[in-house]
């Protein structure tokens, strides 16, 4: 506000208003300039991120002023219980081994038998003996249930005889030389169908008998 405006105001009874006092910034507790101080007038307050006392925030102490652990309260282990866990977890571990070798062991073997079966099949080529006229049917126990192979009656004594056999091969079952059922024994003897011991019991087998006839439409 110019000077002349202002003396033509007053002139008029204006007033000219009075100066604001200077406002000064209050200190949070004492004398501006000092440090604050704690509760109640006590000590002054720690550093920034220090608790009550000055101890780092987060951190408890124990008994005796000693910092204590995240887990304060809970009792060390013993001796026994950490010996107790190191058996668990070699045992754990013994079984993780086992159960892996006895995987490694099971897919050798299932390797093993298709190269088995492969040579058999190789070694059968163009060897049974199945006749296309043969009219007998010879029963046999395979595999938990009752089998049967059509023979002719010469093949039916041979067969009984021992001096023929039956080999199962991809769910078929050929008439064979008994020498050359047992070249498969060697390769895969669970392919070994039938193969008449010659000094065996007669009741050992009860399907030997050439009279011993059973129905074609029985169902088994």
């Amino acid at each position: 506000m110019s000077n002349s405006l202002r003396d033509q105001l007053m002139g008029l009874g204006f007033k000219a208003p009075a100066p604001e006092p200077r406002r000064e910034r209050p200190a949070r507790d004492g004398k501006p300039g000092e440090r604050p101080r704690g509760p109640a007038g006590g000590k002054p307050a720690g550093k920034p991120g220090e608790g009550r006392r000055g101890e780092p925030r987060g951190e408890r102490r124990g008994p005796g002023g000693k910092p204590a652990g995240r887990r304060e309260g809970r009792p060390p282990r013993s001796q026994e219980e950490i010996d107790l866990a190191k058996a668990y977890a070699i045992r754990a571990q013994r079984e993780k081994e086992e159960r892996i070798a006895a995987e490694k062991a099971k897919q050798e073997e299932a390797a093993r038998k298709r190269a088995a079966k492969a040579q058999v099949a190789e070694l059968l080529k163009d060897k049974a003996l199945n006749a296309a006229e043969a009219e007998h049917a010879r029963h046999f126990e395979y595999g938990g249930k009752i089998r049967r192979v059509y023979v002719t009656p010469d093949q039916l004594k041979a067969l009984n005889a021992g001096e023929l056999a039956v080999v199962q091969l991809d769910g078929r079952y050929l008439l064979v030389t008994a020498a050359l059922a047992d070249e498969v024994a060697a390769l895969l003897p669970s392919l070994v169908a039938l193969k008449v011991d010659p000094g065996a019991p007669a009741g050992d087998d009860p399907y030997a008998d050439p009279q011993y006839q059973i129905p074609d439409d029985l169902v088994w």
